[in-house]
């Protein structure tokens, strides 16, 4: 009788919205994607919005899944359901300039595909990211008992996203860069469409914590963050203010975790 052999990849559970698959060694891969559909400048989108901006955007959300759990991105593979020219490039130019920004190179790490025969008069794109981490180095459920839990940026969806991001007030892929260097910060996690007080729930359950939502909060800790223009961090409170040094981005105290 033929032995199989045990599979050399397996599957980690988490809650989080990512897939990580662990090596018999101390190796993972980690795995996010992001879409959006009838976002764009085509004639039956119904939000208007050029294609870089709209490349860049759906790029940052996956990246920022991958990045936040403390891997290391290392491919890109856009899937993009409009003509290679000018849409396609276009969004791919967006996709390239935040790959960059997460420190991979696009002209050695991305592929993927266009339209190449039908005519398509809505835009539809998805974007998935592939990381690299070692197990003992995954950033997830490593809040403690007495953390905050605060919310950097604000929840922004749809036409009120760019204007935002010129004013400064949304997370970017830089912001999670930063923070996930930071020994005092624990969990990170991006916030979209299900809002804050749904990803603060994540959050305490990786760590297996309760909550407390605080009361009066000066964001809508219920409304779509759409492609991650909020990101979740847990830390101790006395350190509040030295995080607020690495990021001029509007920071808000929303949650209290306890055993």
């Amino acid at each position: 009788m033929i032995q199989k052999k045990p599979s050399p990849l397996f599957p980690i559970r988490t809650n989080r919205d990512v897939l990580i698959f662990g090596f018999l060694n101390d190796e993972a891969i980690v795995v996010s994607c992001d879409s959006a559909g009838g976002i764009g400048p085509k004639p039956l989108d119904k939000i208007k919005v050029d294609g870089y901006t709209l490349g860049k955007f759906t790029a940052r959300a996956a990246l920022m899944e991958v990045l936040s759990v403390g891997a290391k991105p290392f491919c890109v593979v856009d899937t993009l359901s409009v003509e290679p020219e000018p849409l396609g490039s276009q969004i791919l130019q967006g996709i390239r300039d935040e790959a960059e920004k997460a420190g991979i190179d696009p002209k050695l790490a991305m592929t993927g595909s266009t339209e190449k025969n039908v005519t398509v008069e809505q835009t539809g794109i998805s974007v998935t990211v592939v990381g690299t981490c070692s197990k003992t180095a995954l950033k997830i459920g490593v809040s403690s008992p007495t953390d905050i839990v605060v919310a950097l940026g604000v929840p922004c969806v749809g036409e009120e996203v760019i204007p935002a991001e010129k004013a400064g007030k949304i997370a970017e892929t830089a912001d999670v860069c930063r923070l996930r260097n930071l020994e005092f910060v624990h969990d990170l996690v991006p916030v979209g469409s299900l809002g804050i007080a749904q990803e603060t729930r994540t959050l305490a359950e990786s760590s297996k914590l309760q909550f407390e939502m605080l009361p009066q909060l000066e964001v809508d800790i219920e409304k779509s963050a759409g492609p991650a223009t909020v990101v979740l961090a847990s830390l101790p409170k006395q350190n509040l203010a030295h995080l607020k040094g690495f990021t001029n981005k509007p920071i808000t105290i929303v949650a209290h975790l306890f055993p």
